[in-house]
């Protein structure tokens, strides 16, 4: 069964974008992969840190993460090579089209004080990126399960190389950006 924001993609999203941007249906914008991605400097040493960061992430994005290691060691930040240095994980077709609709539908309205995302996070080749400060807005994660609360970072890859069509993907996907400046 394929996904819910998928099926919007295919009947409503995708004939916008081509009529307003190519014309073309292979030109069509479409999102490739989103990533997700921690950083847990503050956990090398602590093995159940790295295990609980590991299990949160995997549970939010339906998929098994990967711990990354290091492949040098870095004096100034006190890294060895071999150690864990952050947990990632990079999601295609359904899973990351579910993943989308969850943060969009449920996860983002459950921050507080939220405003928006910040449209600054557009790196220049059509893909989008911005940090959460916590991981508890997913229904799947348990407060009791918790460790210690920590971040995440999540990009999303398209298929376009224009901020402003990767923009227009977005918002018609439902994406909440602030209001004021377009991309």
């Amino acid at each position: 069964m394929a996904a819910r924001l998928y099926e919007k993609y295919k009947s409503e999203i995708a004939p916008v974008l081509q009529s307003e941007f190519s014309g073309n249906k292979m030109l069509t914008p479409k999102v490739e992969k989103v990533t997700i991605s921690v950083g847990t400097g503050f956990a090398m040493k602590d093995s159940k840190l790295i295990q609980n960061i590991s299990d949160t992430i995997s549970l939010i994005a339906g998929q098994k993460a990967v711990t990354i290691i290091s492949n040098k060691s870095v004096a100034g930040f006190k890294v060895r090579e071999g150690m864990p240095v952050g947990v990632k994980v990079t999601l295609r077709g359904s899973r990351m089209y579910e993943f989308l609709d969850k943060l969009v539908s449920i996860a983002l309205p459950r921050v507080k004080d939220f405003r928006g995302l910040n449209r600054n996070g557009f790196d220049g080749a059509g893909n989008f990126n911005f940090g959460l400060d916590e991981q508890l807005m997913f229904p799947e994660v348990e407060f009791d399960n918790i460790i210690q609360t920590h971040g995440m970072n999540i990009s999303i890859t398209t298929s376009t190389t224009k901020d402003e069509e990767s923009y227009r993907l977005l918002e018609l996907m439902g994406v909440p950006f602030t209001k004021g400046r377009a991309a």
